[in-house]
């Protein structure tokens, strides 16, 4: 009996793993998180408790963002993403693709500009209050004020790069009707 070449194929997946699922909402809400503190923190006058407390909550979610986006990195190369629609328009398809890879560099880089600028300031990175992390660098106050720079200047990146995936999710959805967002909601197993 022989197996034609077709049916040997896997058929690509119609909906994101669970897992995958988890990954992408609990990112998601880490990076609102850690964006909104950081808008709020640094606007707080002085060294005040509260302003410490967020400064290391933001430090933690970073840390976390980055631990599981290459988890999630590791998972992505192990189980493939659904196939984008085949009535997607070839520009709308490498928009796509560009914009999830800014999306995986910006939730790596982010943390790592982060990390680095705590290094140059001087200031230890201690995980969940308990795990003091390696400084990479040591104080360095013209590479503190770069790093601070381009680690602002990254989540404004950021923003807009999650505004463009939004904005996108809301034209296949209501536009093109090609229900895309389901597979990438919760529950639908």
């Amino acid at each position: 009996m022989s197996i034609s070449y077709a049916s040997s194929l896997k058929a690509a997946p119609s909906r994101y793993t669970s897992i995958a699922i988890a990954f992408h909402w609990i990112i998601a809400a880490l990076i609102v998180w850690g964006f909104s503190l950081g808008w709020i923190m640094t606007d707080i006058p002085g060294f005040t408790p509260a302003k410490l407390r967020y400064f290391s909550w933001h430090k933690w979610i970073g840390v976390t963002v980055l631990v599981l986006a290459l988890i999630r990195l590791l998972w992505r190369a192990t189980h493939p993403a659904p196939a984008l629609p085949a009535g997607m328009h070839t520009w709308e398809k490498l928009a796509a693709h560009a914009g999830h890879a800014a999306l995986y560099i910006l939730m790596l880089t982010i943390p790592v500009t982060g990390y680095l600028y705590s290094s140059a300031a001087g200031i230890q990175v201690v995980y969940l209050g308990v795990l003091p992390l390696p400084t990479i660098i040591g104080p360095d106050t013209m590479l503190k004020g770069i790093l601070k720079t381009i680690h602002i200047a990254l989540n404004y990146v950021l923003l807009f790069a999650v505004a463009g995936h939004l904005l996108a999710v809301i034209k296949h959805e209501l536009f093109d009707k090609q229900r895309l967002l389901a597979r990438m909601l919760p529950g639908r197993d």
